[in-house]
């Protein structure tokens, strides 16, 4: 009996992970709008932008502002696109241009629903490297056009050089950043002779200036002591002399005697 149920645990889990595998199916409504979206992307949308890769082309629509192009997608072309998704598709396809060329054919379509949009995906063959046309419309009965864009497909050779260079553009940047902290740290040796240097300076000058401090009154005490001196030598000749002032007596020199 064990054995039984395990049987039937078994077989209930491959079924349904056999069931979670598969694709959810469409409805007849959603399968009608995903071909409708391959049509007009291919018919329409896709040829319309191909054009715009033409410089000349590209440069016609700066006359026109964004509210003008979106009338005029819808009046002349019956298109449901803004003037600001076409200025950006027609960027796009411009610019990817110089890699691809020009576009000459068609290839593998495949067309989505992801949540509120359907993604069709087109390869475009170009004259020098093939592309992948992006195409996003709205999920609705309107079917807006959303987004479009085209992006060159790159070798696995242009993939395996673009990885080896940003290998090599991030090495360099770590190992410049660690030559640049090892510099930064070899400098801090230098911070305690130059603090002592400078700690040094203003001693120094203090040291000068207490110097000339000295000299300055010591020149000073020596001044004041020889006018004393010229005043009682002034006086002592006046008393002898009977003078009752010094007034007049001017002392040239003085001369000491030992």
């Amino acid at each position: 009996m064990k054995k039984f149920v395990t049987l039937i645990c078994m077989i209930a889990c491959i079924l349904g992970l056999t069931a979670c595998g598969e694709e959810e199916s469409l409805s007849a409504y959603e399968q009608e709008k995903l071909n409708h979206a391959e049509q007009v992307a291919v018919a329409r949308v896709l040829p319309f932008f191909a054009a715009y890769m033409d410089d000349d082309m590209a440069a016609s629509l700066d006359i026109y502002t964004l509210d003008e192009i979106t009338y005029i997608m819808g009046s002349e072309e019956q298109m449901n696109i803004t003037g600001y998704v076409v200025k950006s598709a027609v960027e796009s396809f411009h610019s990817a241009k110089e890699t691809t060329g020009n576009i000459t054919d068609y290839g593998e379509i495949t067309a989505e629903i992801k949540g509120d949009t359907i993604v069709v995906e087109a390869v475009m063959k170009g004259e020098k490297k093939d592309a992948v046309a992006e195409v996003i419309f709205s999920n609705d009965m309107f079917m807006d056009v959303e987004s479009v864009s085209l992006n060159p497909v790159s070798t696995m050779g242009e993939l395996m050089t673009k990885a080896a260079l940003n290998t090599v553009i991030g090495m360099g940047t770590v190992f410049a950043v660690l030559i640049l902290i090892c510099l930064i740290i070899s400098c801090f040796s230098f911070i305690p002779k130059l603090q002592a240097k400078l700690a040094k300076k203003p001693a120094e000058t203090v040291v000068e200036s207490t110097v000339a401090q000295s000299a300055v009154q010591e020149e000073i005490v020596g001044e004041t002591d020889d006018l004393e001196l010229v005043a009682v030598i002034a006086a002592a000749v006046a008393a002898c002399q009977g003078a009752a002032s010094t007034d007049g007596f001017v002392v040239r020199s003085i001369r000491r005697r030992a």
